[in-house]
């Protein structure tokens, strides 16, 4: 039996919407030549010894007396929400929120390094050490939703000290843990990403977005944010994968296909937080794709961004 049963014959088909071009003669056999297939596997059989930009990252750590940022984070450059927590820290006046975030390449294998997975057995991005601990070892922590947590509770800010709030705060944090995989993982690697275009998952994940997008706008209209009028963790969290697919800035035409301007509560909620001053400069970090001025490669102090940006190095 299916895991997944068939639409239903009521149900529109998505995918017949607004199909990718081609589709017929593009369902074929995986190509087994295309950069993306096997990529992990291929990581796996032949793992570097340590990946080259921990290899920095380590001996500035821990033989280099000239770091003053209490934690080094490595992320992946379209999970933005480690880095807009920490311009939003900094931009409440902890100073102490200090950090270096380092690039990691997963599409060179990167994550499967020994060094990251010292850090993170599971060879996922984002990970996090944090190194403001009075403890010998420093603390290290990945998945995104524990890095923001440990965070927030640490600098108590950015989650509701009221138990009732502060429970809201954690349904929506990990509804976001939960869902967004069905839109990465699910929608946008069979629309934007994989190989061989397949009706079936891309019509599967293209509902499951659509129904997840409107648990968001059926919220967001009674709430400015997603615990009543308090900006959280919670918002951070969700604004990079549900903010960013209804302001366009992912999987190319997948706004038209989802339909997301339906979606108005969420759009008006993407829009206020994309204009804070910190969620600017988070989403810059680590990115590298787009416009020059967008892009941090890296992030080890605040003039950075006035500083380093690709527009800026190439002058």
């Amino acid at each position: 039996s299916l895991l997944y049963p068939l639409p239903p014959a009521h149900h529109p088909r998505l995918f017949e919407k607004c199909p990718p071009p081609k589709l017929q003669q593009q369902l074929q056999q995986p190509n087994t030549s295309h950069p993306r297939y096997g990529l992990g596997m291929r990581a796996l059989r032949h793992p570097p010894a340590i990946v080259p930009i921990l290899v920095l990252a380590r001996k500035r750590l821990y033989q280099s007396g000239n770091i003053h940022s209490s934690s080094t984070v490595w992320l992946l450059p379209t999970d933005t929400k480690v880095t807009i927590l920490f311009e939003e820290l900094l931009e409440a006046g902890h100073s102490d929120a200090e950090y270096d975030a380092w690039p990691i390449h997963i599409g060179k294998g990167d994550q499967f390094g020994s060094g990251f997975v010292q850090i993170n057995p599971n060879s996922k991005i984002p990970a996090l050490i944090d190194r403001s601990s009075s403890e010998e070892e420093p603390i290290k922590l990945f998945e995104s939703g524990s890095i923001l947590l440990h965070l927030a509770e640490k600098f108590e800010a950015f989650i509701p000290t009221d138990p009732a709030k502060r429970v809201q705060m954690l349904n929506w944090l990990f509804w976001q843990v939960g869902a967004a995989p069905y839109l990465g993982g699910g929608f946008g690697h069979f629309y934007s990403y994989a190989p061989v275009k397949l009706e079936y998952p891309i019509n599967r994940f293209a509902m499951e977005t659509k129904r997840q997008l409107d648990v968001l706008d059926k919220h967001l209209a009674n709430n400015k944010y997603m615990v009543g009028d308090e900006y959280t963790i919670a918002d951070m969290a969700i604004f990079p994968w549900y903010g960013g697919l209804v302001l366009g800035s992912m999987y190319g035409s997948s706004t038209e296909f989802l339909d997301t301007d339906q979606y108005s509560n969420v759009i008006r909620w993407a829009e206020e937080i994309s204009e804070r001053p910190a969620v600017v400069r988070g989403r810059k970090v680590n990115k590298m794709w787009g416009d020059e001025s967008e892009q941090l490669h890296e992030r080890h102090e605040a003039s950075d961004f006035d500083t380093k940006t690709q527009d800026k190095l190439k002058n």
